[in-house]
């Protein structure tokens, strides 16, 4: 073999070498951008899959906080209408209150009135006793008065009567004792 022969089958061994070496160091490049590709895709996966979680995992929370405003709006509603029925009562029990009241005042008006009218009543009869007494005093007096004098007038006719019997000498007959005589 020729020398020629031999440096073309050296060159044709190494460009196979190279041909070889180039498609392996292709192979190898064409894994690494797949790996590449792959850690891509699995990060954009785990992304998406942390984003529908996050979207899932906000979803119930916004139907929560949704069912919870509800919840919360119809409690309030409630309580609302619970407290307009005992502000509602609460006034009426004030109003009837107020009616007793007016009628209370009336009624102690009215009372006042009678016992005023009563009390005048009673210093009227009250008066009227007292003129009734100084009146009765006053004829308690005169009368107390006319019996003395008639008491007067009675001894004094007595010793009359007894003066005119001493002197017609029948003095154990005495008509009454003087006083002072035993």
């Amino acid at each position: 073999m020729t020398a020629q022969i031999k440096a073309l089958i050296v060159l044709v061994i190494f460009a196979l070498g190279l041909v070889a070496g180039w498609m392996v160091n292709g192979w190898r490049g064409a894994s690494k951008v797949a790996e590449c590709k792959t850690e891509q895709a699995q990060g954009v996966a785990s992304r998406a899959e942390a984003a529908r979680a996050d979207e899932s995992n906000t979803a119930q929370l916004e139907s929560k906080h949704a069912k919870d405003t509800i919840y919360n709006a119809d409690k309030l509603a409630s309580l609302k209408t619970g407290i307009a029925v005992d502000v509602r009562s609460e006034l009426e029990r004030a109003h009837r209150l107020q009616l007793s009241a007016d009628s209370r005042a009336a009624t102690y008006r009215a009372q006042a009135e009678a016992d005023a009218t009563a009390r005048r009543n009673l210093a009227d009869k009250a008066s009227a006793l007292d003129r009734q007494l100084v009146e009765g005093v006053g004829v308690v007096a005169e009368l107390g008065g006319a019996l003395k004098q008639r008491d007067a007038e009675v001894a004094a006719l007595c010793d009359q009567v007894n003066t005119e019997r001493r002197l017609n000498g029948d003095a154990g007959d005495q008509a009454c004792r003087v006083e002072g005589e035993q």
